[in-house]
């Protein structure tokens, strides 16, 4: 299950990755919001919650840029969240940084990319080895 959530610039891409996606096969727990006004903050709060409790495996978020989605999500315990908005970056988010959560943005990058660039994120595993190590540092920082 994939926890998906966007602001209201994010609102279109988060309807067509949900009607895509789940013609692929995925599930999606839309976390908000539905096309209103509303601060980001609260959106990646609530899709990292899914996250954190075992509801969801990973999470989608989208904003204007995605920039403001990976610095809220980046504050929750746990959450590594990173912008991606190419086919290397998001491939390498999850092989060397075990990513949980992408972020995206809709006044970024078009939808048959977004698309390509989910998929991408949901199908590639986590290498382990020498990276586990990396990650371990970057969990004591958070817990430091």
């Amino acid at each position: 299950m994939i926890a998906i959530g966007c602001d209201h610039a994010g609102y279109k891409l988060k309807e067509f990755l949900i009607n895509a996606l789940s013609e692929k096969g995925y599930e999606f727990k839309d976390m908000g919001c539905n096309g209103e006004r509303c601060d980001y903050p609260n959106i990646a709060e609530s899709v990292c919650k899914e996250i954190k409790s075992g509801n969801c495996d990973k999470g989608i978020l989208i904003c204007g840029t995605g920039i403001g989605m990976s610095i809220a999500a980046n504050k929750i315990k746990g959450i590594r969240a990173s912008l991606c908005s190419d086919s290397y970056s998001t491939k390498y988010t999850r092989l060397h940084n075990d990513a949980n959560v992408m972020c995206m943005g809709a006044r970024v990058i078009a939808s048959g990319l977004a698309e390509e660039l989910a998929e991408i994120f949901l199908t590639t595993n986590f290498e382990g080895g020498r990276h586990q190590q990396r990650i371990d540092l970057i969990t004591n920082l958070e817990n430091n």
